[in-house]
Parts: C-alpha cells; structure tokens; sequence
C-alpha cells in the first residue's frame, strides 16, 4: 500500500470544495491519508518599511481551514485528514509538496481565478511540473449535465500505444479496480484525405483503403500494449476503442459517460519551466466534463 497522502488544496472558492469532496473520495478508496493545504500567497517578502503598514490577507481568508475543518468534523465514513496552512507561491508550493504524494487534487480554478478562464494557473502549472498524478475536477458548470446522470461506472483512458507511458495505464487499471468500474481505452487516428479535396476536389480511393488497414494495426497495437496490463488486472472488463478522430474531441466526448479520465503527460519537454501538458490533455483539461489525471511519465 501506498503510505504517502493525497494532497488537496482549499481556498474557500466552490471550485476547490468541490475538488476536496472528490479528494476526499479518493483517500478512502486508498486506504490513504488525506492532507488539506490552505496556501496563503506571500504577502510580505521585503524589509518593514517605516511607516507603512504591512499587508495582511484580508479576514476572510484567515479561517479558510477552520471552516473546512468544522464542516468536516461531523461527517460519517471519513478518511484520516490532516490540515496545514502555508505561506508562498500557491503553484510553487503545491508542485514541491507533490514530491512525497501519491495524488494531488485541485479545482479547475481558484477563488482568485477570472470566471473567464476555463483552467487555472494554479492547476495549469501542476498538471505540467508535479511529480505525481494529478487529478483536476471541473467546475459545477461544466459537469452539471454529467452528474445529474449520476456515477457511470467506468474510467476513460486516452493510449496512444507508442507514446503513453507505462505509469498512465497503470494508473487508470489501478482507478478502475478501486472503483469496481470498466475502462474504456480510446486511441484514435487522423481522418484519411487527399490533397484534392484541399483544393475543393474530391476524396480518392487511396484514403478511403487506407483507414481500415491503419485501425487494424492500431488495434494490434493497442492489443499488445494493454495485454500485460489485462492479465495484472482480470477483474477490470476493457472497452477498446480504435477510430478516426480528433484525438482531444474523442477523449471529451468520453468524459461525457466516465467517472474519470486519464491521460499522460506530455513526454518532450523544451526545458524544465516549459509548460508542456500535450495538446490533447490541454484540450481535455479545459473542457472534459468529468475529472481529468494527469499522470507524469
């Protein structure tokens, strides 16, 4: 067993309630510790200056864990949560405290995020740099069909048999057997085209032939990479899914039946501050409708 914590951040905005409520889950369902971060930004980094007064956070920021604290105190069937409240760079902190955790769960934006953007800086620059899986819960507004339908008993991982990592197919194997749930593998290909009908021609015959022969091998391909995974984890009933499609468009169309969706990190990366995530995890991350892990190679 695991015996790091799942970690979760707290900022008394809905969008990260939501996610400690999923947080929550997730300790459970791991036998694992739960760690409640309250982050406050560094307000006060220079020397005092005469005569001008500190700034504080302001009030209503100060008993943001005591109030989660209090909400929690009477809950049933609860994991074993710890709090702590820390000073500095909400990104900086989280990504160095997810060296020693095994899932790091935040909300798609923070109180302080603009209601215009879909994803977070916070989370945006976990998802790229953390050590460990992290898992984004979209806000209310964005799931609010998908759970009025309730739980749907699956996890949704996006495999590109060549690229994806040993450690993002595990994980989603390890999520669906916790969950007792089914996991449907997408991997999708580009729609065949000629260069006529760029220049408003016609589809030759060659694309059309070409598209069965390139789902076969990607489903032999796919067969192969999943099979060591099948046999560790018979209990988990395996959907395959092979077809030509926007990789990204796919991926969000399953997040509209599964209860999770898992994809990996990108694996080139410029250098060590460049925010890569994968354009196809970038574009689930901001409009999957069911949580999103991101898992590190």
């Amino acid at each position: 067993m695991n015996s790091l914590p799942v970690i979760t951040a707290v900022d008394g905005s809905d969008h990260s309630l939501k996610a400690l409520e999923w947080a929550l889950d997730a300790a459970r369902r791991r036998g694992a510790e739960l760690l409640v971060v309250h982050i406050r930004a560094d307000y006060v980094k220079a020397l005092p200056v005469p005569g001008v007064p500190p700034v504080m956070p302001s009030v209503d920021e100060v008993p943001v864990l005591a109030s989660v604290q209090e909400a929690l105190e009477s809950r049933a069937d609860m994991p074993s949560v710890r709090y702590s409240t820390l000073d500095g760079s909400p990104a900086s902190t989280l990504i160095e405290l997810a060296d020693d955790a095994q899932l790091l769960v935040l909300g798609s934006r923070g109180r302080g995020g603009f209601a215009s953007l879909l994803l977070g800086s916070v989370s945006r620059a976990c998802t790229a740099r953390a050590a460990c899986p992290v898992v984004v819960v979209p806000h209310a507004a964005r799931t609010e069909a998908v759970e009025a339908a309730g739980a749907f008993g699956r996890v949704a991982l996006g495999l590109a048999p060549e690229e994806t990592s040993d450690a993002t197919v595990e994980f989603a194997f390890e999520e669906a057997e916790r969950r007792e749930a089914g996991l449907q593998v997408v991997t999708t290909y580009p729609v065949p085209f000629s260069s006529l009908t760029l220049m408003g021609g016609y589809m030759d015959a060659t694309g059309a032939a070409e598209s069965p022969r390139t789902e076969k091998t990607l489903a032999e391909a796919q067969d192969a990479r999943l099979g060591a995974f099948t046999e560790r984890y018979p209990d988990v009933p395996v959907e395959k899914v092979v077809t030509a499609a926007d990789a990204a468009g796919r991926l969000v169309i399953a997040s509209q039946t599964a209860d999770l969706l898992v994809v990996g990190r990108h694996r080139r990366r410029v250098n060590a501050d460049a925010f890569l995530v994968g354009s196809a995890a970038n574009a689930v991350l901001l409009h999957a409708q069911c949580p999103v892990a991101v898992v590190p190679a």
